[in-house]
């Protein structure tokens, strides 16, 4: 998919913010969600959506929006340094498919990384499905240092 395009309401991020898809929900506002992801990266991988905005990607994104969701990427970011102590965090976000975005709803990846694991970026949604137990115990570390 180009970075131009419609919006589809039926994307899975759209799907999780109305409640029809289950998240490992890290934090939530009026205007943002943060969850773990179910194919992770590496341990504490989460995603931060805006919740309102209906942007593909960072071309069509509102700047208040993006403010929304910066300023929640931050603060996940605190939580998750806080809980999981990794050594490096990678903070991404892909525009359009040959870029590797794979969902079209904005939204951007905090990766935990330690010391000897690789830095690359595999590609989205195609690593092994999480344990939900594992993400439910792992969002409760990060949600007490919120």
């Amino acid at each position: 998919m180009s970075l131009n395009g419609t919006y589809d309401a039926g994307n899975p991020f759209a799907l999780i913010i109305a409640g029809k898809i289950p998240a490992t929900k890290l934090y939530e506002d009026e205007h943002v969600l943060a969850f773990l992801d179910i194919q992770p990266q590496s341990k504490g991988h989460a995603l931060v959506i805006s919740k309102w905005s209906k942007a593909r990607n960072i071309l069509e994104i509102e700047s208040e929006a993006l403010a929304q969701v910066m300023a929640v990427v931050q603060k996940v970011a605190v939580a998750i340094s806080k809980a999981l102590k990794p050594d490096g965090l990678h903070i991404a976000q892909f525009n359009g498919a040959p870029a590797g975005q794979t969902v079209f709803h904005l939204h951007v990846h905090i990766v935990p990384r330690w010391e000897g694991q690789a830095v690359g970026f595999a590609a989205h949604g195609q690593g092994q499905v999480a344990d939900a137990d594992a993400l439910a115990a792992l969002a409760d570390e990060i949600r007490a240092q919120l």
